[in-house]
């Protein structure tokens, strides 16, 4: 048996949840964009949209960066929704890893893992399915079915497109607290 099968960390992901992992030796990586999407922010800002998220959707945490588990394909929606809710060319230090990308896998729940390793905030739950705790968009037949506008919407207001306006709001203040507390280049 190959050695990276004999990771506990590996077979958790793979046995216990179906996740899809990266092969091969070295820190276990999860392979996004198959079950999940990450959404990427400032830790700090992160906190703050938690409440937007349902209670048993995964949260992850690696040093000041918050990784928000969201629908599979919420990453290719997201440039575009930014743009819609105007937040478009802002700087924010929101970003998204869909379809190919890969991202540390957290240390499991209960376990002990090594100093600055990526930890869950909010575990995944093994054996059950993580894509219906997720944010993601509704379809687009079933938005233009109510006939509301998308924020009044509360299907839609309750997923991805909530979610990602609050992240964008905390990670613009975060941004413009940080630069607040710089000096002034002239003092």
């Amino acid at each position: 048996m190959p050695a990276e099968r004999n990771d506990p960390v590996r077979r958790w992901y793979e046995n216990e949840l179906g996740w899809a992992t990266v092969p091969g030796p070295g820190p276990v990586r999860l392979v996004t964009g198959l079950r999940f999407d990450v959404l990427q922010l400032p830790a700090e800002a992160g906190f703050a949209a938690l409440r937007h998220l349902g209670p048993k959707a995964p949260v992850a945490l690696r040093g000041e960066t918050m990784r928000l588990l969201v629908g599979a394909g919420s990453a290719d929606e997201l440039p575009g929704l930014l743009d819609w809710l105007e937040w478009g060319g802002i700087p924010l230090g929101l970003t998204a890893i869909g379809a190919g990308g890969r991202i540390d896998a957290p240390t499991p729940p209960g376990w002990s893992g090594s100093r600055g390793a990526a930890v869950w905030l909010r575990p995944p739950e093994p054996g059950c399915e993580v894509e219906p705790t997720l944010p993601a968009l509704v379809s687009l037949p079933a938005m233009a079915g109510g006939g509301t506008a998308p924020h009044s919407d509360p299907a839609v207001g309750s997923g991805l497109v909530r979610l990602v306006d609050t992240a964008a709001t905390h990670c613009h203040r975060v941004r413009l607290r940080r630069r607040s507390r710089q000096p002034l280049a002239f003092s």
